[in-house]
Parts: C-alpha cells; structure tokens; sequence
C-alpha cells in the first residue's frame, strides 16, 4: 500500500471508500505537536475568551445526521434511556475473507529486553532493531497479540483477564514517542493495514485483544493521526454488546494514569473536530459525521467501566467535556426528546459528557418554555375574553406573612401549582419593596431554617452524620414534606443555592424514576440501597450491621434475634416485621444478608414512604422534565446545594466593590487574609456572607459576592446582608485588626446570619 496515493490514483474500486488518510512525516517527530499543548490548555483558552467577552463558540451544535445503522444495547444499567442506543455499521466493501482458526505468531521478546534494545539505540543512534520490532508488531492483529499476549495460543475468554501483558504494553509505547519519525510512521502504516483487514462473521477475543492494545495508543493526540484514531474508534464502537462487556472490564484493570490518558485523548479528540484550532488540517464535518459519534460511545465504555469498578478509577467529572458548555444544547435536547436513542446521535444519549451546567441549563430552558406556553395561553384566553391582561401572570407571586411563615407558604403553593414552573416573586405583606431577587433567597433562607429545626419535627438531626433525615412519624397529611421538594424545585429552578444537609442517597431517591409515573399508585422513591447509603445516615447502626454480617461465630445464638425491629416514634417505641412473622424467624449465618438488606430498606425506604412520597412530588411539581433523566443523584445534589469545591482565587476575580476599590490597604489585607485562611473559615466565610458554604454550578461568578464599606468604627465586627450575598467591611487599619474581627465574626455567627 502506497501511503501517499491519492483519490485521484487510487484503484477504481476504492475511489468512494471512506479512506484512511496518508501519513505526513512533518507531524510525527518525536513528541507529537498539539494545537493546545494540553485539553486542560485548551478549556483555559475557551474559558478566557469567554471571560473577555468572546462569544464565537456559544453557536448551536451541528452534527449531520448519521444514517447507516444498527442497534447497541445499553452499556450498563446505571445509564437512563429512552431507548436502545444505535451504532454505525462498517461500509460493506471494506470486509474482507475471514481466516478460520488463525495462529498467533510466537515472539520471545521480552520487556526487558526491549528496554535494552531501546537503551542501547538511543545511546548508538542505531534504531534498526527497535524500529523491526516496532515494524512487525503493529503489521497486524495477530502479530499483536503474538507480541503481547502472555501466553500465545492460551484462550483468555475471561472478562477478568484480557490476557494482555499491560505492562509491556506501556513500556512500548513509552518509548514510541521518542523514536524517530520513520518508526513512529510505520506503527501508523502498520495501524493502517490492520484496520483496513475487515472479518465476516463475530469477532474472535484475539481480535478485541488488538482493539484494546491499539486504542492505548499515545500517538492519537496528534490531529495528524485523527483519520486513523477516528476509523479505530469506529470499529470498536461498532463491535457486538457482548464485545464490548468484554472491554468494558478489560479497561477497568488498567492503571489510573492510563485510564485517565485513554478518556484525556478520547475528550481532545472530541473538542478538536468540534472547534479545530485548524480547520485546514481535518476533513470537512459533513464528510466525517461519525468522528463524535464514534468517540462518544467509546468513551461510554471507558465511563461504564468506571462506574462498575469497586472505587471510581477517576472521579466521574473527568468524563466532562467542559468545551461543551459553549454550546446552546436545546436543539440537541429536542432532538433527543424527539428520536430518543435511535439513528439520530445526540449528546444527551450519553449525559456523562455533559457537566452540571450545561444539565442545569437544559432543565431551566426546558421549565421556561413549559411557562412561556402556560404563560401565552393564559393572554389568548385573556385577550379572547377582552379581559384587562395583567402581567403579573407572568411571574409565580408568593405573599406570606413573617409570623405565618409555613403555613402561608404552603397555602400560596397549594393554591398556584399551575404557576410552579414561572419566575419566583416573594412579597412579605406590610412591608414595602419589590423583589429583586433579596427578598426571594430571604424567603428560602427563613423558610428552612423553620422548616428543619428538630422543634418542628419533620426531620431528625443525627450527630453522627451531621445530616437531617425524615421523620417516621405517621401522619392524615403530609403535605409540607410535599412543600419541601416544591421548595427544593424552585430553589433550583430560580438558581437559589439551598444550606440543606441531606444524604446522598436522599437525591438516588428522588431519581426513582426520575419521570413522575402516569399511574399514581406506581411507587415512587423506592431505591435500591445498601449499608453504604445506610453509613451515610446512621454510621453506628450500619458499623454493627457489618460486623453483623463479617462475624464468624454462630449468629443465631449469638446474636438471639429475629426479623423484627423496634423503632421510636413520637417517645413510643414500635415493633416492626421485616417480612411476614418476622418476630418469629431467627437470624442466623444463612440468612443474615437478607435481614440486613431488608433492614436498610425499612429505615430508608419502607418506614417514611408517605412523607419521602410527597417530598418526591413536591420536587417534580416543579422540574418534571425529561431533562432529569440526564442526571446522577450526584449532580441533583449540586443543583440543589452547589459544589463543595471553594477557589477563593476565582472569588477575588469575580467579586464586586461598593464603596472600596481593590487597591485599597482594607481590601488587600483582606484577601491576604482570606487566601491565607484554612478551609473550614474559608466555609465559613462564605456561609457567614452567603447562608451557605457551598459554590452554585455556574461557579463563583454566579455568586454576585459583593464586599461594602461600611462607615463606623473600626471596633465593630464585619455584618453580612446574606439575602445579597454581602459583606460590610469597616475600614480597619492593619491586617491584624482585620485578621481578628473577621475571624470572631464568622466563627460566631449563628443560624445564617440573618440581616
């Protein structure tokens, strides 16, 4: 094969292939170039123009539509679906004859002997027999897997063992970026040839052996390999779900540096053929429609793998393409709504590439628009009827009284549930002014801090955990844990950051389903728990249910209990059956995993449905949107209380002055002495000027945190207006003084701080 040819010279045959590309020496010296030196380069890049006012990426994705397809069952069960996910299929006239029962080629070349031949080339500058080994190796599958299989003819057919010898794997490719440019050419030539051999009938575990070796390969961060990589990414994308199971656990053996490098280079390749740096260097987009596609769903296994592996190999944000946030989605959304995971790709198949902006986006575009067409009809009706049109129909107008703050609260809610979906506007009556946004968050803050006080008895408060959890108290109406999800859904919805301490397993909770059930009597929040959610909650409890489970004696006479439990409600303790006579089977070493898993589903699940039921409603009355189903519980818990993570750098970036300017010795010294501060002040800081020590998905900038001067003696302690998310800063004279009476007032602030 000629690695210049051209369409022009090529064989008739081939001319309307969807031919690799040929390999240009002036890209493939050692250390291949970038077009950013890094992905997390190119992010700061978008980040700064977007900063400096630059809106040139925030245009609608274009992604011609893909045709030419089959099915892909789910990857894993944990991705919420609308329907099958669907592939492209190889062009017919690239398949080749398939060769029974092939021999794996037997290669003795060692590791350490590799690393010697490599040594003493780079000392001699004699690469011939690295650049052989380099040359053989990569000429095909067979040959691949005869170099890195660890024993040749050995059937490997376990998920558990790729077979691979990983650590060889490494060392060659290694040492491939700094050999010279003609051996890093033939391993791309070798690629070439290996991609273009196409077999009838299902793949052989050799075969996805060579998948798994070839997609480890460090050249692919070059755009000048990107026909190849993209033709790779095809073929695997386009392999049987069983083959892809078997990847699937391969890729979560591998060490973290190179699982992360495989999802770093997938997430580049991505962001490169969406915004090239130089469009010159790749095919136009409307001749490679299946470049996205293709990577997509190769990284929806490197994603699936991560989420089945014991511990998260990275952190589940790795898999965000932050590039995507310049992107307006709801085209992609609507088309996703429209055509669910059929032939059209869309980003929202796979919402692990998307990060908690661009969700929490769709989620309110998708509310607004549900609104803005309650909101017309509303004026037609109006206007048909030549009634006075008033604009206040526009906005969901809440009126309480500070004194009958709950129970007001719960009536206006009650009453305008058409509304819930519109714009929040609070007026506390007797008192002047309009809402522009203080009197709202005001409204939020004072209504928790009733809400969950332990006097009000809605919810518990467990020391051990430092979270809130309902109270299993039976009740005739539920209706304010009802009011709390709708609070929560509003919260999100006006991009109000809430201080509610929940579990994590609360928001896995509001996810099942994640689609409010048309029947009424299907259950909801029913999730499927276990002693780590349980450990979240009540640690002690699920501390003697383990040992419970890890113990090696006779449970039975040991332990002497049954399947029933005692719970207190109200000051009574009540007796409950886990399963029917409870009270009358005993516990023992055989059926100890039962009791405890029905355990953790009566005090999480069973014993507060009617209140988790109507907490579950209120929340949907508000963001009842497919949307949600794009979402982890993780990321429901970031919408509702922000992000733990604090950048008190980003802060001084973003922060407004009123009657300082950052040059002044007060604001220099205080954010020497912010910056200077442990995290646990930093956390009070902002809970002290914010009511909360957590970060809004947009980031810092989206507090709006302002620093005012305040015109009184340098004696008095700094005061926060947490409503405006404001801190009044006497002009003190000296770091020290500053240092001092801030640290005394946000230690001692209490409640929130209210104003």
């Amino acid at each position: 094969m000629h690695l210049n040819m051209s369409e022009n010279n090529c064989p008739l045959e081939e001319r309307d292939r969807d031919r690799l590309p040929p390999i240009i020496n002036h890209n493939l010296e050692r250390g291949p170039k970038l077009p950013f030196p890094s992905y997390g380069s190119f992010i700061s890049t978008l980040n700064h123009k977007r900063e400096s006012g630059s809106h040139s990426f925030s245009s609608p994705l274009f992604l011609p539509a893909v045709k030419q397809v089959r099915e892909l069952p789910p990857i894993y069960p944990d991705v919420r679906q609308k329907h099958r996910i669907s592939i492209d299929v190889l062009p017919p006239e690239v398949k080749a004859r398939f060769v029974s029962e092939p021999i794996i080629p037997i290669r003795t070349k060692t590791a350490k002997e590799f690393q010697d031949d490599v040594e003493r080339a780079t000392i001699s500058g004699d690469w011939k027999h690295v650049h052989d080994f380099y040359l053989t190796t990569f000429d095909s599958f067979l040959e691949l897997n005869g170099a890195f299989k660890k024993e040749a003819n050995a059937p490997f057919n376990t998920i558990e063992d790729s077979g691979i010898n990983i650590k060889f794997v490494n060392i060659v490719y290694d040492a491939l970026l700094h050999t010279p440019a003609d051996t890093q050419k033939s391993v791309l030539k070798g690629i070439i040839n290996s991609l273009l051999r196409e077999w009838k009938g299902p793949r052989t575990k050799d075969d996805l052996r060579a998948y798994f070796v070839l997609v480890q390969n460090p050249q692919y961060t070059s755009p000048a390999t990107y026909v190849i990589y993209a033709h790779l990414l095809r073929q695997i994308a386009a392999l049987a779900e069983a083959d892809h199971h078997f990847l699937m656990h391969w890729f979560k053996k591998l060490p973290q540096k190179r699982f992360k490098q495989l999802v770093e280079r997938l997430q580049l390749f991505i962001t490169t053929r969406l915004f090239p740096a130089k469009p010159e260097e790749l095919p136009p987009m409307a001749k490679c429609s299946w470049w996205i596609p293709s990577a997509t769903k190769v990284l929806s296994l490197l994603n699936a793998a991560n989420s089945i592996s014991s511990a998260p190999i990275i952190p589940f944000t790795d898999f965000y393409n932050l590039t995507l946030d310049h992107i307006d989605f709801m085209e992609d959304y609507h088309t996703w709504q429209v055509h669910g995971n059929s032939n059209r790709f869309t980003f929202c198949q796979f919402p692990f590439i998307l990060s908690t902006v661009v969700k929490k986006a769709i989620i309110q575009r998708d509310s607004e628009q549900q609104m803005i067409s309650m909101a017309r009809q509303t004026l037609v009706d109006k206007v048909s009827r030549r009634q006075r049109v008033d604009m206040s129909l526009l906005f969901l107008n809440i009126k309480v009284r500070r004194l009958q703050l709950v129970s007001d609260s719960l009536d206006e809610l009650s009453r305008k549930r058409a509304d819930l979906k519109k714009k929040l506007k609070v007026t506390f009556v007797g008192e002047a002014g309009l809402d522009m946004g203080g009197l709202t968050k005001e409204w939020f803050l004072l209504l928790i801090r009733q809400i969950f006080h332990t006097d009000y008895g809605m919810f518990t408060y467990v020391k051990e955990s430092q979270c809130y959890w309902f109270s299993s108290w039976k009740c005739d109406n539920y209706s304010e844990f009802r009011l709390v999800g709708a609070l929560m859904g509003l919260a999100v919805y006006n991009s109000i950051t809430l201080d509610i301490r929940f579990p994590p397993c609360v928001y896995k909770k509001l996810l099942t389903p994640p689609i409010v059930p048309c029947d009424l009597d299907t259950p909801v929040g029913m999730a499927t728990l276990t002693l780590d959610d349980l450990q979240q909650i009540m640690p002690d409890l699920a501390h003697g249910l383990g040992e419970l489970l890890s113990y090696e004696g006779n449970v039975e006479e040991d332990f002497y209990t049954t399947f029933q439990v005692f719970q207190e409600e109200l000051g009574v303790v009540k007796a409950y059956n886990l399963k029917p006579g409870g009270d009358k089977i005993p516990v023992t070493n055989l059926n100890r995993k039962e009791y405890v898993q029905l355990y953790i589903d009566f005090l999480l699940n069973k014993s507060i449905y009617r209140q988790f039921a109507a907490f579950y409603h209120g929340f949907h009355s508000v963001c009842a949107s497919n949307a949600l189903m794009l979402l982890r519980p993780e990321e429901v818990e970031i919408l509702v209380c922000g992000s733990p993570n604090l950048d008190m750098g980003s802060l001084q970036r973003v922060v407004q002055y009123e009657g300082y300017s950052k040059t002044d010795p007060t604001i220099r010294a205080f954010w020497d002495v912010v910056l200077a501060f442990p995290l646990e002040l930093q956390k009070k800081l902002l809970h002290f000027t914010t009511g909360s020590d957590r970060v809004p998905v947009g980031g810092m900038a989206d507090l709006n945190f302002k620093i005012s001067k305040i015109d009184v003696s340098t004696d008095w302690l700094p005061v926060s207006h947490t409503c405006f998310n404001q801190i009044c800063l006497p002009p003190y004279k000296s770091k020290k003084e500053l240092r001092q009476k801030l640290t005394i007032a946000i230690s001692n602030a209490e409640g929130f701080g209210l104003e």
